[in-house]
């Protein structure tokens, strides 16, 4: 039987031209009862796009055919890039004539028809990303079609008057799709939801989690197996044939450090003094021993991939008898987790580490608030209150400095970006939206996160193994040529020196402070790509890290978890047998596509919900001025954040009556061409409120 692997490296090593069906069998010597199985296999490798089949029937390799397999991100105006599966290659540029009818996160087939220029055609949709649309009934004489809210779908649907259900002309609706688009005919779908205009925030974001498409709930056998996990009493030890024994950590001093409105917790950490410098112990929950590969619970965390976080509540992965209670690192109480011991010098250096299950015993349900009050302001009152744990949060301060401290002089990026959070009242209405607070606890947890993450995917690389690395790749080439050009032009470097990416981290530390760090930010974001999962490490530019997997939140990212049972796996059996290492490597590049498409996907239901509950806390608030400071200059105008509360406006190009504006592409402003006047990212400015529009969830303003 022949493996997949084995038929990868067969095309990759001695096909030198597409070859049919035959021709492979033969080249193979396959007998009568081994066609089938390879048969299957083929068409597997076709449906992930692994495997192309031509026209002709032939197969063979994507990039021997200029073709390139990945995920389409499209635009509003109808063009977009294709995100290449294979790290390290440039996006494709897909005109809008070009797309294929491919949407927001479809998985597709591109063949590049310019290597220079890197543009290229969609010839095959491998995986469509939306199956429901939310959008518009309108209703002629002659028919009736959906517009879809989401404007980066470049087409209507058609809806035939049996498929209209109850909806009326005008309504909000969710549409099945019957039948996507192709060259000869329009798509079409069917109504199955009729959306009531929200009379609440609350009604609102129940309308957005509709219009994401997020489970409401869990299936039956799904809770079932969670109640079941649940009313059991934790073990002793790890069953099965061989056991994977715990160490027994419930003596050390340990805590956990969230925020206050947490119900789940990842991670707990314990740190000592240690002759070369410190150990520090970071216990992340063992949801891996809970839920075993293709359970129930497996199967469903895998569909969800991630948890999605609303100001008002959680769409979770797991379930809360395991999310809340079982696997949340609660205190006072046993819990299991896998613990990550790392060893470091008195400079920070990570000079060695294990690995292992064990039992934990928090000591405190930590705050980052109260952290800060300890460690920054010196708080006589909150120091006494956690006077045994003193010298331990003194110790963590010491070595989260040290551990920075390198990580910041290796070129790792330290964007202190602001994020905002959302203050309801008893009755889910906005009370405020304000900059959320990212003190020193914040950042004393995330340098333990980022060792423990950087040690596991170092061990497991170490070894060999198939794992799921969290990677981030260099920016292209040519954007940072561009990026040269406009930091000249803003006079933030001298002359139109080429820049690369390792001179980013300089540049960041150089302009801290100053009114052209929010510019830069500004411009090196737009040219970032994102962060993915992917079973091929190419390192995390972000990090500046050669080595990176996520293993600290299994509770709410699948990925973890997936991490969590290889460590296990390895630390068990002491060496993958050769058929394991093959049925991972199968396994993965599935689960990491699943897993990016869904953080993607819970990204922009967060941002949307978090879109519409400014309009909301806007709303009646027309008239009303406020001073704020330019964010973001485009050639059709400015956006602005307000100083009062963390909410952006945009102020349209056509409301700037007071002269003709020009845009400056290279210095990013728009200029008066008779007042002399100029916008730019950071000024300050004071605008009025004209208009909030509630269907578009935007805030409009006026001078």
């Amino acid at each position: 039987m022949i493996a997949r692997n084995n038929l990868l490296a067969f095309f990759r090593e001695q096909v030198k031209k597409p070859i049919s069906y035959r021709e492979l069998t033969e080249r193979l010597r396959l007998r009568g009862g081994e066609r089938k199985p390879v048969k299957k296999l083929l068409r597997d490798l076709v449906n992930s796009g692994e495997i192309i089949k031509n026209r002709k029937g032939l197969y063979g390799l994507p990039a021997e055919m200029s073709l390139v397999t990945g995920y389409f991100e499209a635009h509003r105006d109808g063009y977009g890039f294709v995100i290449s599966e294979k790290p390290g290659e440039r996006d494709v540029f897909v005109a809008g004539r070009n797309t294929l009818g491919a949407m927001d996160n479809d998985r597709v087939v591109v063949r590049i028809d310019n290597t220079e220029r890197r543009d290229g055609t969609i010839v095959r949709i491998l995986d469509r990303a939306h199956t429901r649309i939310v959008g518009t009934l309108q209703v002629s004489r002659k028919a009736s079609y959906v517009v879809p809210k989401n404007r980066s779908i470049p087409f209507d649907l058609s809806i035939a008057p049996d498929d209209r259900a109850s909806a009326q002309d005008g309504d909000s609706v969710i549409v099945e799709v019957l039948s996507f688009p192709t060259d000869k005919r329009p798509p079409t779908g069917r109504v199955v939801k009729v959306l009531a205009e929200p009379k609440t925030p609350r009604d609102e974001v129940e309308g957005l989690i509709d219009e994401f498409h997020l489970p409401r709930r869990f299936p039956h056998d799904v809770l079932e197996e969670a109640r079941a996990l649940h009313a059991k009493a934790l073990p002793d030890e790890d069953g099965g044939g061989r056991v994977l024994r715990r160490k027994d950590l419930r003596t050390l001093n340990t805590v956990t450090i969230d925020g206050e409105k947490a119900k789940d917790f990842d991670d707990a950490v314990s740190i000592k003094r240690t002759a070369e410098g410190y150990c520090l112990w970071v216990h992340i929950a063992d949801v891996g021993y809970f839920v075993p590969w293709d359970s129930a619970l497996d199967r469903e965390a895998r569909s969800r991939g991630t948890s999605v976080y609303f100001p008002d509540r959680v769409v979770p992965m797991l379930p809360k008898e395991l999310s809340e209670d079982l696997c949340s690192l609660k205190p006072k109480v046993d819990r299991l987790a896998f613990t990550v011991e790392m060893h470091f010098d008195e400079r920070g250096n990570r000079i060695g580490q294990k690995f292992y299950p064990s039992f934990i015993n928090s000591n405190e349900r930590m705050t980052y608030t109260s952290v800060r009050k300890i460690l920054i302001d010196q708080d006589a009152a909150e120091r006494k209150k956690y006077q045994a744990l003193l010298a331990d949060f003194e110790l963590m301060a010491e070595l989260c400095r040290a551990i920075k401290k390198i990580r910041i002089k290796r070129g790792s990026l330290d964007f202190d970006l602001p994020e905002p959070e959302v203050i309801l009242d008893l009755q889910g209405n906005p009370e405020s939206i304000i900059r959320a607070e990212r003190n020193f606890a914040h950042m004393l947890i995330e340098e333990f996160m980022i060792a423990a993450n950087e040690a596991v995917a170092e061990h497991l690389e170490g070894l060999n193994v198939p794992n799921l690395y969290r990677i981030h790749e260099e920016p292209d080439p040519l954007k940072f040529e561009e990026i040269a050009k406009m930091l000249a032009a803003l006079g933030i470097i001298r002359h139109r020196r080429l820049i690369k990416p390792g001179d980013v981290a300089g540049l960041l530390k150089q302009l801290e402070g100053t009114p052209e760090e929010a510019v830069f930010h500004s411009i090196i974001l737009r040219s970032l790509k994102q962060a993915r999962y992917s079973p091929v490490n190419i390192g995390h530019f972000g990090l500046a890290s050669e080595s990176y997997s996520h293993f600290t939140s299994p509770i709410r990212r699948y990925p973890d978890l997936v991490t969590h049972r290889i460590l296990r796996e390895v630390l068990l059996k002491k060496h993958l047998s050769d058929k394991r290492i093959e049925q991972l490597n199968a396994l993965l590049p599935d689960i990491a596509f699943q897993s990016s498409r869904t953080e993607r996907h819970a990204v922009d239901a967060e941002r949307a919900v978090l879109s519409a509950l400014r309009v909301w806390y806007m709303k009646g608030k027309e008239g009303q001025r406020f001073s704020g400071k330019v964010v973001a200059v485009t050639s059709y105008g400015i956006k602005v954040r307000f100083d009062e509360v963390y909410i952006e406006g945009f102020l349209h190009v056509s409301a700037m009556t007071d002269d003709y504006y020009r845009y400056d592409e290279q210095r990013m402003c728009l200029n008066g061409l008779n007042t002399r006047k100029r916008y730019a990212i950071g000024q300050e400015i004071k605008v009025r409120v004209d208009r909030v529009d509630m269907i578009e969830r935007e805030i409009v303003l006026g001078l």
